[in-house]
């Protein structure tokens, strides 16, 4: 009795190993790659991700978030992307390099408020930006999150567009970027954002605009502490997966992806909101100040971001109705 005994725990053992090795062999490890360091809207929004898919999934799915350029600078690391060398990563619009209508994710003031373009994000405006992306890129879009707006941090106020005009801001150095500023009068000095204290410190800028978490990290209100809510572009990232990666998995583990993309890009939207929030407080304690611009000063800025959207006649066959989509949702 106690032989038959032993033999059947040893066989009860034997098949606990069994069922541990499959499901250690079921198991899939996901890498995704980023720009931005820890902290930041982008990285924290990658984690989240990684934490609803793993719970969906039963711990199935384990996602290693690498931030920072860990994995490369964004054209390295997205190629990599569409090899398949690495399952997803987290971008803006340099994926416009490989369908121009993507680079529309930042038109220049076409969303009045984050609530504004979460609607166009969550809705047609985002499935038309999309079209035909996938077939070009081999990769596959799964959400999309806010970065923040871009406002101007000035070392005098701004009051109207003469203050503009002539003004050395510093700007990414982007086609749409440096053509917006072109329209607004501004005399765009195309630098990496890291020389930009440096810049300021010496005078070779008068200023410049970032989302305020790039604001706040670099504490620019104590270079220029002029603080102008402009929201004239907001930065918009996404998450992206390998196309043969993602048509690799069963229909429900789709489902529990596109699940924690939804999830995490809404904790993101609402994240910001929150952000912005405590960025003006940061800004006004550190005795920068923090102004809003006239109805005249923004419309203004809004018929100069107007002529700067030539660029995206001339490049994205359905422009024109991407963004009478957008205007639909404000």
């Amino acid at each position: 009795m106690k032989k038959s005994l032993a033999i059947l725990l040893a066989l009860a053992v034997f098949a606990c190993g069994m069922v541990a090795t499959a499901s250690a062999a079921d198991q899939v490890v996901i890498k995704i790659a980023g720009m931005k360091p820890e902290g930041e809207p982008e990285t924290l929004g990658m984690h989240k991700f990684g934490e609803i898919l793993a719970k969906l999934s039963g711990g199935k799915f384990t996602v290693q978030v690498f931030p920072n350029s860990q994995l490369g600078k964004e054209d390295a690391y997205i190629a990599n992307t569409r090899r398949g060398m690495i399952q997803m990563c987290a971008t803006g619009t340099q994926t416009s390099a490989l369908h121009p209508a993507m680079a529309m994710l930042e038109t220049p003031m076409l969303f009045d408020n984050l609530a504004h373009a979460r609607r166009a994000m969550e809705g047609k405006t985002f499935e038309l930006i999309n079209q035909g992306f996938t077939e070009k890129s081999g990769l596959r879009t799964l959400n999309a999150f806010p970065l923040g707006f871009r406002h101007f941090y000035t070392k005098k106020p701004l009051k109207n567009m003469d203050d503009l005009k002539g003004l050395r801001l510093r700007v990414p150095n982007i086609p749409l970027y440096l053509n917006f500023a072109k329209e607004c009068g501004i005399s765009g000095q195309p630098m990496p954002f890291a020389e930009v204290p440096s810049a300021l410190d010496q005078g070779v800028i008068d200023g410049g605009d970032s989302p305020f978490a790039d604001i706040i990290a670099l504490k620019m209100y104590e270079i220029a502490p002029q603080i102008t809510l402009s929201g004239h572009i907001l930065v918009i990232h996404s998450l992206y997966i390998n196309e043969k990666f993602y048509q690799g998995l069963s229909e429900q583990e789709k489902g529990w992806v596109n699940q924690a993309a939804k999830e995490s890009a809404d904790y993101v939207w609402n994240l910001m909101a929150q952000l912005e929030k405590n960025a003006v407080k940061t800004i006004e304690e550190n005795k920068g100040t923090v102004s809003t611009p006239t109805p005249e000063f923004h419309d203004a800025m809004k018929a100069a971001g107007k002529r700067s959207w030539k660029l995206f006649y001339d490049t994205v066959p359905n422009a024109k109705e991407i963004l009478e989509s957008a205007e639909s949702y404000k």
